[in-house]
């Protein structure tokens, strides 16, 4: 029997309107655009305003819809709706459901999946799976969040690092040994003390006390933070080009989570990729958090051709990493 393995088969993306510098920053926190940008790599990124729309939701689907027109993808074929987020609707009520159901999907199942800024990543491995058992032929896996709605914009150590986006990738079957060839994940149930948000779920249920106390807004411990990403995104990026004995000429592409501009250089020097072969947008839109992996297919899909191959690596809250090797499929 040919082996089925997973492929992207078409991108979609959306950013909302409105812009964020690092200038209209210095009106809000102590900082300045020279600080951002040396620091970060971040000079902009996009906020969703309510007069455009409401919720990740609204960012997910306008993603979708990107993709479904630029493929000609009827929503009815889709099988499965997967939205990678950090920042749902609202909890208990799945996101994807409500996307699935506004995008006309109305043949398929459709669940969230949370995992911080290795959501769309750990998504990947996730759809992937279910497009090899061959039940499924059409797969949607989105990335969205509207980080927005929980930054506090009082906070230096948060606000000028995040924005609002989403991205959408379609996984199909392939026989060509092209798509998802292999996979290196990991979670440390730890590392939510350094990066996470405390009000809002089972431990701290919101409170008078909680709100007032700024507990709704997510918090992260800089340093801490950075040096675990670092070694830990080149780590689990340079094992899987070992495990699958790819040399730095093999990589056509580096797909890194765009968090901070030098913890994707430290990931490319211990590849030894070259700068060239280095997809970047965080200068634009900043820390997507689940929607940074598939916004740069978004915006570098005329430059993938079939068969490059790609290495994705992300660093999240949680803490989860990891990184997947993927042949690009066209």
């Amino acid at each position: 029997m040919t082996k089925i393995t997973a492929a992207i088969t078409a991108v979609g993306g959306y950013v909302p309107q409105f812009v964020m510098t690092n200038k209209m920053l210095e009106d809000l926190v102590e900082t300045n655009d020279e600080w951002i940008t040396t620091r970060t790599g971040i000079k902009e990124r996009r906020v969703l305003k309510k007069e455009e729309g409401e919720g990740t939701s609204y960012l997910a689907i306008k993603a979708a819809q990107d993709l479904m027109e630029k493929k000609g993808l009827k929503a009815s074929e889709i099988d499965l709706v997967v939205v990678a987020t950090a920042t749902p609707d609202s909890m208990v009520a799945s996101t994807a459901a409500f996307v699935a159901s506004e995008i006309g999907a109305v043949n398929a199942f459709a669940y969230d999946l949370l995992a911080a800024c290795s959501s769309f990543l750990f998504g990947m491995s996730t759809v992937a799976g279910h497009i090899e058992t061959g039940r499924y032929k059409k797969v949607l896996l989105i990335g969205a969040d509207k980080m927005s709605s929980i930054i506090d914009y009082t906070d230096r150590t948060t606000c000028i690092i995040f924005g609002d986006g989403a991205g959408a990738v379609l996984f199909e079957p392939n026989t060509e040994g092209l798509g998802l060839q292999d996979e290196y994940l990991r979670a440390d149930g730890s590392g939510r003390q350094f990066l996470g948000m405390e009000g809002g779920g089972s431990l701290m249920p919101a409170t008078i006390e909680s709100v007032t106390n700024k507990k709704h807004f997510i918090f992260q411990e800089g340093k801490t933070v950075f040096k675990f990403a670092v070694s830990n995104m080149a780590d689990v990026a340079a094992k899987i080009m070992d495990r699958n004995d790819l040399t730095e000429e093999d990589v056509d592409w580096l797909v890194p989570h765009q968090a901070n501009k030098r913890i994707i250089d430290a990931t490319a020097k211990r590849m030894g990729v070259d700068d060239s072969k280095v997809l970047m947008n965080i200068q634009r839109y900043g820390n997507t958090t689940s929607a940074t992996l598939p916004l740069l297919l978004f915006d570098y899909e005329k430059q993938l051709k079939k068969g490059d191959n790609l290495v994705f690596a992300a660093f999240g809250g949680g803490f989860t990493w990891g990184s997947i090797y993927l042949k690009w499929a066209y």
